[in-house]
């Protein structure tokens, strides 16, 4: 009667004596879709490293209780086990090789080839690649995918959604694939993509392969999904049919309470004082070009910047700090700045949250404290101290920093001193804002602050950035995606469309203004095609 379900039953882990799940029970039948969601922390990274048999699980001491597929223990050891089980995982982070084509990602370490003279002579390494047959089995497993393109193509250079599927054509690819497990799959997914990748999973799991979705988006989540497991704090919160649960009692059951993003209807009231100038900036950022935008920032106020992905939103900061070429001129507290001087703008008193919090935020292999503190230190000094002619770290003072910062963000870590790879997304997002804040700057700059992060951490770090407003006077541009997010907080928002600004709107303008604008069209013929749809829709349930 359990032939094929894959259960964890009583899974325990710990890590230096802190117990990260506590008796996990749940099972994922062959053909469904099922959602596993939690804050940051609350342990489904671990359960997933468990199932793949990751080393960072062996060798801390293993884990309690048994992982079965068809009712018998699948003793996996490693991810070799894992795939031999029939246990696919596709990762958040591209495992991918730009120089190959996409034949050979899919087919990598999986190579087939046939003997002949040479082979037989020196070894099985020196057999031929039968590529004929390779691109075959590709093409096919790139089929399933609904992926029109050609197999041989170099995946460098390819957008992220087609990089996204060569992951899954890989997994699927694989003999005897039983399920698949998906890692905050759309994170990095426009959504067009999105929908495309969402059809994609429904298609496996009708082939019969079991599906493990981890997402926190509550919207995916509630339209895909077969059943949805919730955990909080490294313990099993419910099991549900998702079609008896809302978007609302998931988010309660998560974090244990209720969170809205809704404000308060009325404005605050900010200065006129300009604190930024810009006037025709453009960035040559690729992907998200800027080809002339002009707007003021006044002082202590949140200004929202929000487009569809590859407009141009992200080239703002990324071009006000330097990252990438860029022309115009900005004006900081009365002074021009050199943006492409960065360490002066960091001076001056401003800082940057950067949406790539790997690439350019965060020094993974170094501990969460030095991560708070080295830009501190480089740009401001501070953290040293002198001793005769030496100056020294201070070390007392960085460590005092970073456990304030790791209880005002609620980081979720061992100690200050862990690595910060180590910590999930969320809470490496938590210690970019950490170190960010180590600056006190007059202007911080955060694009996409809560990509990747659960609703818990959202709202923590939405807060935090609403008390640096009105609480401290502090200036802030917020980047997102999420408009939702964007009309919680910003005291009006600038939507970026080709490049340039379409127009500015209040957060409390309507979802139709929003959408048309982000589509390309203007502020006045958006706001005449909103205030047409309500009349007809009043008519309507006036002639009714």
């Amino acid at each position: 009667m359990n032939d094929g379900i894959l259960e964890f039953v009583n899974v325990g882990k710990e890590y230096s004596g802190h117990a990260v799940l506590k008796g996990i029970n749940m099972d994922v039948r062959p053909g469904e879709i099922h959602a596993l969601i939690g804050e940051n922390g609350a342990g489904k990274s671990t359960l997933m490293n468990i199932l793949f048999g990751m080393p960072v699980i062996h060798s801390t001491g293993g884990f309690t209780g048994e992982v079965r597929i068809g009712g018998q223990d699948a003793k996996i050891m490693n991810p070799h086990d894992a795939m031999l089980a029939g246990i696919g995982m596709v990762h958040q982070e591209f495992m991918l090789i730009p120089g190959f084509t996409i034949t050979e990602n899919i087919k990598i370490n999986r190579e087939i080839t046939k003997p002949a003279v040479m082979s037989r002579v020196f070894g099985k390494r020196l057999e031929p690649l039968q590529h004929a047959e390779m691109a075959k089995d590709a093409r096919k497993a790139l089929d399933t995918m609904g992926m029109d393109i050609e197999e041989y193509t170099k995946v460098h250079g390819l957008p992220v959604g087609h990089m996204q599927f060569v992951e899954i054509a890989r997994e699927i690819d694989k003999t005897g694939i039983r399920f698949l497990v998906f890692d905050e799959p759309t994170a990095v997914l426009t959504e067009s993509e999105t929908e495309h990748l969402l059809d994609a999973i429904r298609k496996l799991a009708k082939q019969g392969i079991g599906i493990v979705f981890i997402s926190h988006r509550l919207d995916e989540i509630i339209r895909l999904s077969d059943r949805v497991t919730i955990l909080r704090d490294g313990e099993w919160v419910a099991t549900e049919e998702t079609k008896n649960i809302t978007a609302a009692e998931i988010a309660r059951l998560m974090v244990g309470r209720a969170l809205t993003l809704d404000r308060e209807e009325g404005t605050r009231q900010i200065s006129d004082e300009k604190i930024l100038t810009v006037k025709d900036l453009r960035v040559n950022m690729p992907g998200e070009e800027v080809k002339g935008v002009t707007f003021d920032v006044r002082k202590g106020e949140i200004l929202g910047i929000g487009g569809l992905a590859g407009q141009g939103k992200l080239g703002i900061a990324n071009g006000l700090m330097g990252m990438y070429p860029v022309i115009g001129d900005v004006t900081f507290k009365g002074e021009k700045l050199d943006v492409m001087k960065t360490n002066e703008t960091l001076k001056k008193g401003i800082a940057f949250l950067s949406e790539d919090r790997k690439g350019v935020g965060l020094l993974l292999q170094s501990s969460i404290e030095q991560n708070i503190a080295f830009t501190a230190m480089e740009v401001h000094g501070k953290f040293l101290r002198k001793v005769g002619p030496f100056t020294l770290t201070d070390d007392k003072a960085i460590r005092e920093n970073a456990e304030k910062m790791v209880k005002d963000l609620d980081i979720r870590c061992t100690s200050v001193t862990q690595n910060t790879g180590a910590l999930s997304g969320g809470n490496q997002q938590k210690v970019c804002v950490g170190k960010a804040l180590a600056l006190d700057p007059d202007l911080l700059l955060v694009s996409e602050p809560t990509r990747g992060i659960d609703i818990g951490a959202k709202k923590l770090i939405l807060d935090l950035l609403k008390d640096l407003a009105e609480k401290q006077g502090m200036t802030i541009v917020m980047t997102s995606s999420e408009l939702a997010e964007l009309r919680s907080i910003c005291d009006r928002v600038l939507i970026i469309c080709e490049g340039k600004v379409a127009g500015e709107l209040s957060p409390f303008d309507s979802d139709e203004v929003y959408g048309l604008m982000m589509s390309g069209i203007s502020k006045e013929e958006a706001m005449k095609a909103a205030a047409a749809h309500h009349a007809a829709g009043a008519g309507g349930e006036a002639n009714g």
